[in-house]
C-alpha cells in the first residue's frame, strides 16, 4: 500500500501484528504538496525557499527559488500571485504576503551580487532558443543548467521581451530586469539582439544547433474592423510602448482612448495618464469578461483612469468615434443597437494579442493557428523535428510572464529529454495539504505586511516605481507567518505530545523518526503535527522498525 493512499479507512476489524504493542493502525511521516506550490505557474517550491527565508538564510532561499524560476525579483513585482489565492492562511487571516518575500530575495540577490549555485559538466549540446522573453530566457536559464551551450537570438534591440515592452517602468525598473537578465549571461547563455530569424531551418543547420525552443511571444495586436476616415491616428500597445519611450509629444495632454480590457491595455492607460493626458479604456465586454485582474483595474481607477465597459467602436469619422452599446448574452457581448459618439485625440488598440509567427509557414510540419499561436504534442515538440515551441506562442487566453517562465522551465526538460535521448517523464504529484488536513492547535493570528504604495496623485506625477518593498524586518515576519502546509518544520508537536517517547530527533535540518518498538499507533503525534506531516495508516506488514520523516 502506498503511503500517500491516503482516501482508505484504517480497517479496525483487523489486529495486525506490529512490531511493538499490537495496533491497529501507525503514523508515518509523508509530504504534502502546499496549495501555494501547486498553484504556481513557474513550479517554484515556495514552501522550500520559504522555509530558509524564515530561518533568515536569504542566500539559501535563493537558491531554491532560483532552481525553478531564475527572475525572482521580477515575479516578486509583476507576478499575478495565484499562491496567494490558494495560501491556506485565507482561511485564518489574510494570505501570506508571498511575492513580496520573494521579492526581497531578489533585491536581496542584485544587491549582494548573489551568483547561480551549479556545477554541471558540459553536454556537449547545443540550443538555439528563438525570443528573448520570459519564456525564451526561462528556458535558456534552464538548459544552461543542464549543461548545454544556448544561444539566443531577438530580433529587438534588448533582451527581456514583453517584460520591458509591455511592462512599464512604475510597475517593474529597467535596472532589475537588467541585473537578473546579466546574471544568465554570467552563466555562459550567449545573446545576440537585432537578429530576426526568417529560416529556422537554415540558422539551426547553419549554427550546428541540437535543437530550437520557439519563443517568440505575442508582440502583435490583431487589427480590429471598423470603419475610420483617419481623422483620429490610431496605433497598438507595442508601438506605442517603442514610440512613447523616443517621443511622447503625440500622447501629451490629449484624449486618449484605449481599446482593449487586459493588463496591457491597463498599463498603457496609467502610462497617458503620467503623460498628463485624459485615459478613457473601452472594453466590449463586462466585468467578469474583464482579462484583467480587479487589483489591476482598480489601480488605473485610483489613477483617474475612466474604463468604459459594454462598449465597441464602431467608426471613426471626423475625429469622433463611434461606439456600440454592448450587452452579454450566454457569456458573449452582443450589439443592442444603441450609439453614442465621442471625441478623441488619439486611438490605441490593445484588445487582442498574436504571435508573428509568419515566418514558420514555410517549415514543413509545424501547424500554425489563426491567432500564430504554434501546435505542439505532449513533449512540446512542433511538428518538425527538434524544434520546440512555447510562452506566448502556445494556445491559451491566459498569458503572463509567470505563465511563460514556467513553460521555458519545462521545454527545457523535454528538450534535455529529447537531446539526450531520455524523454522527460512528469513526476507524480503528492496530494494537496488543504486547510481542512492542517490541525491548528496554537495560536496562529498575525497581520500581514502590507507594501507601501505611492499615493495616485503622487504616482502620475512619474515613472518611480508605485508599489515598495518590505524592510528586511518585515519580510523575515512575513516569512514567519507560512504554515509550512504538508511538510515537517520540525515544531516538535509530535516529540513532545507522544505518550510512548517513540519519536527519535534526528538533529536540524533532518527532521524525525518512528520507533515502532514503542510506538503504540494512538495517534497524538498526527493530532498534533499541525502541518499535516504525518498520516495515520493501516496497520501494514514487513516495514523495518524506524522509518523518517
Amino acid at each position: 500500500m502506498s503511503l500517500f493512499d491516503i482516501t482508505k479507512p484504517v480497517d479496525l476489524s483487523v489486529h495486525a501484528e506490529g512490531t511493538g504493542p499490537k495496533r491497529f493502525q501507525r503514523p508515518v511521516y509523508v509530504d504534502f504538496m502546499p496549495p501555494c506550490n501547486s498553484a504556481c505557474p513557474a513550479g517554484e517550491n515556495i514552501q522550500g525557499w520559504m522555509a530558509h527565508a524564515q530561518a533568515g538564510d536569504y542566500f539559501e532561499a535563493f537558491q531554491t527559488l532560483v532552481e525553478d524560476n531564475p527572475f525572482p525579483g521580477i515575479m516578486g513585482r509583476v507576478c499575478v500571485k495565484p499562491c496567494e489565492t490558494g495560501c491556506n492562511r485565507n482561511h485564518i487571516d489574510t494570505t501570506v504576503n508571498i511575492h513580496a518575500v520573494e521579492r526581497y530575495i531578489g533585491d536581496e540577490a542584485i544587491k549582494q551580487g548573489w551568483p547561480i549555485r551549479f556545477d554541471v559538466p558540459p553536454t556537449g549540446k547545443k540550443v538555439l532558443v528563438i525570443g528573448a522573453g520570459p519564456s525564451g530566457l526561462s528556458a535558456a536559464y534552464h538548459l544552461a543548467r543542464m549543461g548545454h551551450t544556448v544561444e539566443v537570438y531577438d530580433a529587438g534591440a534588448f533582451p527581456g521581451g514583453l517584460l520591458r515592452t509591455g511592462i512599464p517602468e512604475y510597475r517593474l525598473p529597467r535596472n532589475i530586469i537588467e541585473a537578473e537578465i546579466d546574471r544568465i549571461l554570467k552563466m555562459g547563455v550567449r545573446l545576440r539582439m537585432n537578429h530576426k530569424v526568417q529560416d529556422v531551418i537554415r540558422e539551426k543547420e547553419s549554427g550546428n544547433f541540437d535543437a530550437v525552443y520557439l519563443a517568440i511571444g505575442a508582440q502583435l495586436i490583431r487589427q480590429e474592423t471598423f470603419e475610420h476616415d483617419h481623422s483620429v491616428p490610431i496605433t497598438d500597445a507595442f508601438t506605442f510602448f517603442k514610440e512613447a519611450n523616443l517621443n511622447s509629444s503625440p500622447y501629451v495632454r490629449k484624449k486618449v482612448l484605449v481599446f482593449g480590457g487586459g493588463k496591457l491595455a491597463l498599463y498603457l492607460s496609467r502610462i497617458i495618464k503620467r503623460f498628463g493626458s485624459e485615459a478613457v479604456v473601452y472594453f466590449p465586454g463586462d466585468k467578469k469578461m474583464m482579462p484583467a485582474y480587479d487589483y489591476e483595474t482598480e489601480d488605473a481607477l485610483a489613477e483617474g483612469v475612466t474604463v468604459e465597459l459594454l462598449r465597441n467602436i464602431v467608426k471613426i469619422e471626423k475625429n469622433q468615434v463611434t461606439l456600440e452599446k454592448m450587452r452579454v448574452e450566454k457569456g458573449k457581448a452582443t450589439g443592442t443597437g444603441e450609439f453614442e459618439t465621442v471625441n478623441a485625440d488619439v486611438l490605441i488598440l490593445a484588445n487582442r494579442q498574436e504571435a508573428d509567427s509568419g515566418f514558420l509557414r514555410s517549415v514543413s510540419g509545424i501547424r500554425i493557428n489563426e491567432d500564430g499561436t504554434v501546435a505542439v504534442d505532449a513533449q512540446r515538440m512542433t511538428g518538425q523535428e527538434g524544434i520546440f515551441a512555447g510562452g506566448d506562442m502556445l494556445p491559451g487566453e491566459n498569458r503572463s510572464s509567470t505563465i511563460a517562465i514556467g513553460q521555458g522551465k519545462k521545454a527545457a526538460r523535454y528538450i534535455n529529454g529529447y537531446l539526450m535521448q531520455e524523454p522527460y517523464q512528469k513526476p507524480d504529484k503528492h496530494p494537496t495539504a488543504g486547510y481542512r488536513k492542517l490541525h491548528m492547535w496554537y495560536k496562529t493570528e498575525a497581520p500581514q505586511q502590507e507594501q507601501d504604495k505611492l499615493a495616485p496623485a503622487v504616482a502620475v506625477k512619474s515613472f518611480d516605481e508605485v508599489v515598495q518593498g518590505l524592510s528586511a524586518e518585515e519580510a523575515s515576519f512575513e516569512a514567519q507567518r507560512c504554515l509550512s502546509c504538508g511538510n515537517c518544520f520540525e515544531c516538535d508537536g509530535c516529540f513532545g505530545a507522544c505518550p510512548e517517547d517513540a519519536i527519535i530527533k534526528l538533529g536540524k535540518g533532518n527532521r524525525y523518526k518512528f520507533n515502532y518498538n514503542a510506538c503504540t499507533g494512538c495517534a497524538v503525534c498526527y493530532e498534533q503535527c499541525p502541518c499535516h506531516a504525518i498520516e495515520m495508516i493501516p496497520e501494514p506488514a514487513n516495514l523495518t522498525n524506524d522509518v523518517k520523516a
